[in-house]
């Protein structure tokens, strides 16, 4: 008798425990679905994006609701499971919160802030002093500065004209011949450099038709060509382009990338891409000073939206790692854009070959500028006369066979 007594209690138990399992999950779901509901009703530019709520939602799962029951019946603890550890409350507060990462910045600010998503990107590979909180920064101009009749007037044009080294070059060991191997252009043609627009002050108005990117490409051009690699540079005025067509800046990468395929169709030996931009960060963190003369910092930017964009990703990489050693804080590193707010693409489903680099800041002066375009052209030809080493050691090896 005592023992029927003893089995009822303990089905009564047990009942009871199921009923508050059965109720705390209930009260979960209803939360859930208010809180839901509350998102929803909220005007659009105060909602939370689907991207976040698809990052809350996939720390939803089995093992959660496994240890949602836990909590009301430790009976489930005692399981031997992969799930039996008792989580900490904060840790999953956070999980189902923003996904909140207190080691990157970006996700306890918000993603979803106004301009923020100019941080939201990948490093693959860091340069000296490279975190989250610098990454390259694009700004779109306003629309009335890409009218030429509201350009600032220029200044500090003294010597623009001549070549950073004045001495001639000796002729190159090696030569690439007629063949043109590197394309350089630019998306972004019109960004400029503040020493050079008078009165201007505002970085967001620092962009002018006349002096603005298209001259680092002179440089490298004269610098590439002095160490033999064949180089063509296209100054397409794309930002024009855009204005005269009505398009606005999230075109431009398509517009640019009709003018490479035109040169690519023209052009077979076309093999390296190099779209130069212009970093919008100031000049404490965009100057470096190296055997006491002054580089702007370089920043390789990767499409993570090209399919292929690992190959692209290795070119930079590898340049880096040469700039590293031979002008050590003169990179930034490597960083991938694939997020919302970036084109992710930049035109490098074109070339495995095909990168993104951002010379300087809003505040670099073109010697500066100059300086990082040579030394750019030093590591280059490095790793490009490696390359075709190699390439040629693969072939007589393969007609050997």
């Amino acid at each position: 008798m005592k023992n029927a007594r003893t089995s009822g209690m303990f089905l009564i138990v047990q009942g009871t425990s199921l009923l508050k399992i059965f109720a705390a999950l209930s009260l979960f779901l209803i939360l859930v679905f208010s809180i839901s509901g509350l998102l929803t009703s909220l005007k659009p530019q105060y909602r939370i994006m689907s991207s976040s709520v698809n990052q809350a939602a996939t720390n939803v799962n089995g093992e959660l609701l496994y240890q949602l029951m836990g909590w009301e019946n430790h009976h489930f603890l005692k399981a031997e499971n992969n799930w039996a550890s008792t989580p900490k409350l904060t840790g999953l507060v956070f999980k189902l919160s923003s996904n909140i990462n207190l080691n990157d910045p970006r996700s306890l600010l918000g993603r979803e802030l106004p301009g923020f998503f100019q941080f939201d990107g990948k490093i693959l590979v860091a340069g000296e002093g490279t975190n989250y909180t610098n990454m390259p920064i694009e700004s779109s101009p306003p629309i009335e500065i890409m009218k030429a009749e509201r350009e600032a007037a220029l200044q500090n044009l003294e010597g623009l004209d001549k070549p950073s080294n004045e001495k001639p070059s000796p002729s190159p060991g090696q030569t690439t011949g007629d063949r043109k191997v590197v394309y350089v252009y630019f998306t972004h043609n019109r960004e400029s450099y503040l020493p050079y627009l008078k009165g201007v002050t505002n970085p967001n108005l620092s962009y002018h038709s006349q002096i603005n990117v298209t001259k680092i490409g002179d440089q490298l051009k004269t610098s590439l060509e002095d160490r033999g690699i064949g180089t063509v540079i296209d100054k397409t005025d794309v930002m024009g382009n855009l204005t005269k067509k009505g398009l606005k800046m999230p075109s431009a990468y398509k517009e640019s990338g009709s003018v490479i395929q035109a040169a690519m169709a023209s052009n077979r030996d076309l093999t390296y891409l190099i779209d130069i931009h212009r970093d919008a960060k100031r000049k404490d963190q965009t100057t470096v000073t190296i055997n006491g003369k002054q580089y702007a910092k370089l920043s390789f930017v990767i499409g993570g939206k090209n399919p292929d964009y690992e190959k692209n990703a290795k070119l930079a990489s590898d340049l880096h790692n040469l700039l590293e050693t031979k002008y050590k804080g003169i990179s930034w590193g490597v960083s991938i854009q694939n997020k919302s707010g970036f084109n992710g693409v930049y035109n490098q489903n074109l070339s495995d070959k095909a990168i993104l680099i951002e010379f300087g800041g809003v505040d670099n002066t073109f010697e500066e500028l100059n300086n990082s375009a040579d030394a750019l052209a030093d590591v280059f030809s490095e790793y490009y006369w490696q390359a075709e080493k190699v390439n040629q050691d693969v072939d007589q090896s393969t007609d050997k066979q």
